[in-house]
């Protein structure tokens, strides 16, 4: 039995490039929370933040065993350069890219939606605790 999961990322960047967070929510078909991750991935760009926040998402699903993923973000570049509407044209874009689309097709099914900031509240939210432990 194939259970639909959502995952919500979140890259983040303070100074971009500067230092750098990921924050993943995710929840089953119902909205039930499974599980909520905030890590601080060092120093890189806002980009590459949400790239990376996507790339991580992959492997928790490796992890979990979850093969259809809703993925949802508040990076319309990421989304729509996921979906090929979208052309990279920053080479350290293009290997992530590379690796996302390699992960992406060991799920049976997946969709990324590109949502407004308000939407992913809690990714975001996890994403600036990472930044914020990492200071304190």
């Amino acid at each position: 039995m194939d259970r639909l999961v959502k995952i919500f990322t979140d890259g983040a960047s303070r100074g971009n490039p500067g230092p750098a967070s990921i924050g993943i929510f995710i929840t089953d078909g119902n909205d039930k929370e499974i599980k909520r991750i905030s890590e601080y991935i060092g120093t890189t760009t806002n980009n590459i933040a949400e790239y990376r926040a996507l790339l991580r998402a992959l492997e928790e699903c490796k992890k979990s065993g979850f093969k259809s993923v809703e993925f949802f973000t508040d990076s319309q570049l990421l989304a729509n350069q996921i979906k090929k509407l979208y052309k990279i044209s920053n080479e350290g874009l293009k290997s992530l890219y590379v690796k996302l689309m390699s992960g992406l097709m060991n799920l049976s099914y997946w969709n990324i939606t590109h949502i407004p900031r308000e939407k992913n509240k809690i990714a975001d939210s996890l994403a600036n605790q990472a930044l914020d432990k990492r200071k304190g």
